[in-house]
């Protein structure tokens, strides 16, 4: 199927913690190289994506992105958790931002988010934020925002903060955001939605003699996962990258979708799935969080 590379509006974004680090269970490529990595955001570029992906707290990263030249682009990053020791908030973010657009190589930023949002109602929750809405309020930033990991932290936090954007997790497995009903309430908010681990991972693209042992906990999942994809008579991987991605990117409330990319020619595979219309999607949700939750997946 060929690309449509007029497709200005692409809810897709890319995702660019694997040009920092050997990044996702199912990568076998390890970190993206520069050169690969200059080849991939090219082509994303030309096929219509206009939005990355980054955070301080993916190795070299931001380094990489600025070498190679992001200006044109919306740039998204996130700074890490807060010190357990810290008296100048202010200073301490300031710090952090700066530093960050120095290694991108870009004089402001489209989106500034918390990568532990959950800092927000620490001690310092308050001077935090003001010092987010200080670097908005100077036209360095467009949007301020939260990364989240669960619809609870959103339960959390909105009734206290306003805020611009916010990115989670949401998959076929994992439709936490959907069914909790936070993505019509961010939409009735006026709030950007960015979603990640559209794979889970890479676990999603993953053959039944691939995907590791301790997954197996959850069997009776797998098993109509590829009962649906084998039904189809297409050839596993590419239907379960075109299923995957028409759950995201069919809601209406979602603004991009975020797809990490470890080769060019994956990337070309992931906008040649995006195209595919009108798939079912099948019955395999889960709230089970040592699945949809990876940072639980060192302990299974």
């Amino acid at each position: 199927m060929p690309i449509n590379m007029n497709q200005s509006n692409s809810k897709l974004a890319l995702g660019t913690v694997q040009f920092g680090l050997p990044y996702g269970i199912a990568n076998q490529q390890g970190q993206v190289n520069t050169v690969e990595a200059r080849k991939i955001l090219e082509f994303a570029i030309r096929s219509g994506i206009d939005t990355i992906d980054t955070a301080i707290g993916y190795g070299n990263s931001e380094q990489c992105l600025g070498t190679i030249g992001v200006q044109n682009l919306n740039v998204v990053t996130k700074v890490p958790p807060l010190p357990n020791l810290i008296n100048d908030v202010q200073s301490w973010v300031d710090t952090q931002f700066h530093d960050s657009l120095k290694r991108l190589n870009i004089s402001k930023l489209y989106a500034l988010l918390l990568h532990r949002p959950i800092d927000l109602i620490g001690r310092h929750g308050q001077a935090l934020y003001r010092a987010l809405l200080d670097l908005k309020e100077q036209g360095l930033v467009e949007k301020i925002g939260v990364s989240v990991y669960s619809p609870d932290e959103l339960r959390i936090l909105m009734p206290l903060f306003s805020i611009d954007i916010v990115q989670g997790p949401l998959n076929v497995i994992d439709r936490r955001l959907e069914n909790s009903g936070w993505l019509g309430k961010l939409k009735d908010q006026d709030i950007e939605i960015h979603t990640r681990s559209a794979f889970l991972q890479g676990l999603l693209l993953m053959s039944k003699t691939a995907r590791p042992e301790k997954f197996s906990t959850w069997k009776p999942l797998w098993n109509n996962w590829h009962n649906h994809v084998d039904s189809s008579g297409v050839d596993f991987e590419k239907f379960a990258l075109s299923t995957s991605l028409s759950y995201p990117l069919s809601l209406s409330e979602v603004d991009r979708v975020l797809v990490g990319i470890d080769s060019c020619n994956q990337l070309e595979s992931i906008i040649i799935a995006s195209q595919q219309t009108n798939i079912e999607i099948p019955d395999v949700c889960c709230n089970d969080e040592r699945l949809v939750n990876p940072a639980n997946w060192a302990n299974l």
